[in-house]
């Protein structure tokens, strides 16, 4: 069975032999929720790459503390999996991010889409995107990921041009597209920038836009997938090509 795994702030300078403090909210859930106990073992993680192996040594109410027996650090994944998502309805925003995290997408980008039927303005706005970062926060610890995802602020159609422009390879997923994702030329090491559009598609305007910026207009098949599926399918699609799943020997 795998270890459970914890966000902790930094492990910087941690070795074995240390001891380490787990506290907040993810140990009240470990200690109360899930009835961690004294001699059991543990992942811990900053989500920077360094994961940890150690012993619970202690427990409080809120806050635990974990004696290290081992420490790896792990290189970031290559290439890095960019998705930029169009915001979707409902909670198939939370679906959508859970998934993508768990594929391995280092970095989501929630996008105002013009057709995007959700809004994200003021105390909304702030509150939508931080149930993104809880749900890839939480997504990353199941996964027993060493690197977490960053969920980035709300972008615009002109941000996701200029992530578009520096992606080494940029795809934009559109039904209408006369190209399939598997002619796609295999990605190499750097950035793949993956676009997903909204429930009611993207505009002509949109698709312009971005190709014009350097992406590649792909559709995935004969099939119509939600938003919230479309990009995990297609990330894997992609990374199945990548030395991250094993490819060109890696």
């Amino acid at each position: 069975m795998t270890l459970p795994q914890h966000l902790v702030r930094t492990l910087d300078g941690v070795e074995v032999g240390a001891v380490v403090t787990v506290d907040g909210d993810e140990a009240h859930h470990a200690v109360v929720v899930r009835r961690l106990r004294v001699g059991e073992s543990v992942l811990l993680t900053d989500g920077l790459g360094r994961v940890v192996t150690g012993e619970v040594a202690q427990t409080a109410k809120r806050a635990f503390d974990v004696t290290v027996t081992e420490v790896v650090d792990h290189t970031e994944p290559m290439p890095r999996l960019t998705v930029v998502q169009a915001l979707p309805k409902g909670d198939r925003g939370e679906l959508a991010v859970e998934v993508l995290t768990e594929i391995g997408a280092g970095r989501i980008v929630p996008w105002a889409a013009s057709r995007s039927v959700a809004v994200w303005k003021g105390e909304r706005a702030t509150k939508s995107h931080a149930k993104w970062a809880a749900t890839a926060r939480e997504a990353a610890k199941q996964a027993r990921r060493a690197w977490h995802p960053v969920v980035e602020p709300l972008a615009t159609s002109v941000t996701v041009t200029e992530l578009i422009a520096a992606a080494d390879l940029a795809v934009v997923l559109h039904e209408d597209a006369e190209e399939p994702l598997a002619a796609v030329a295999e990605p190499e090491l750097g950035e793949i920038l993956l676009v997903v559009g909204p429930e009611g598609g993207l505009t002509e305007d949109e698709v312009a836009r971005f190709v014009a910026a350097g992406a590649v207009a792909c559709r995935l098949g004969t099939e119509v997938l939600r938003t919230s599926t479309a990009g995990v399918a297609a990330a894997a699609a992609l990374l199945a090509r990548t030395r991250r799943w094993g490819a060109a020997g890696g």
